[in-house]
């Protein structure tokens, strides 16, 4: 875990990602993911007006909930990413709604208890980060969010054709590609929300292999 969290596998893949934004700016296209249209509506629904975002990139669907009237504040570990994000909010008018922070995963989030009505992650929690801090991450969630707020999340699990391909860093995460992933099991999904009430489990898939993920929502309780 200290190799994980200090350096080696968690620095190169933070290299890795500031040079494929900028090999590749919109990599992802302009086009919010699926998971994104879906968590804008489970938000209207539950009143949330203040979404924060992680592992945003270069910022589709932050600008997505922009479009949909949300306040955002838009997080990565890449400066690159957000840096590309601020220019497209720039260019489509919607700077004053999207704010930006260069934020670590494995490090506690700067924001206040209960100052956000609702958190988004595609697929970042199953990015190279090991059970125990994705337990720290999901925490640190569950204080910023005020109670009943709502958390949408997305992850590549171990049904998915990658899983076990690759170089294998243990915890189940396997680098494929340059792309490191933790690959869910269901067990995880249910200890991550064993302090909410995780409402939908939902499997979907998205990409060309494709790849295979779960979309979870869950509730703060208290």
């Amino acid at each position: 875990m200290a190799q994980r969290e200090g350096g080696g596998l968690a620095r190169g893949q933070r290299e890795h990602w500031e040079r494929t934004y900028g090999q590749h700016p919109g990599m992802y296209g302009e086009q919010p993911s699926t998971a994104a249209v879906h968590a804008a509506q489970v938000f209207r629904a539950a009143g949330v007006r203040r979404v924060l975002e992680l592992g945003a990139g270069h910022g589709r669907d932050a600008l997505h909930f922009a479009r949909c009237g949300f306040e955002v504040l838009a997080t990565d570990f890449s400066p690159v990413g957000l840096a590309q994000l601020r220019d497209r909010a720039d260019r489509d008018g919607l700077a004053e709604r999207v704010h930006t922070a260069v934020q670590d995963a494995r490090r506690p989030l700067p924001q206040a208890d209960g100052s956000v009505d609702g958190v988004f992650a595609h697929m970042l929690l199953c990015m190279a980060l090991g059970t125990a801090e994705l337990h720290a991450l999901v925490a640190e969630v569950r204080r910023v969010l005020r109670p009943g707020g709502v958390f949408v999340y997305t992850v590549r699990h171990t049904g998915d054709a990658h899983f076990g391909a690759g170089t294998g860093h243990g915890d189940d995460i396997w680098e494929h590609g340059g792309f490191a992933v933790h690959f869910f099991s269901r067990e995880l999904v249910e200890e991550l929300g064993a302090d909410w009430l995780v409402t939908e489990v939902h499997p979907f898939e998205e990409g060309e292999l494709p790849r295979r993920l779960w979309r979870v929502t869950q509730r703060r309780l208290d």
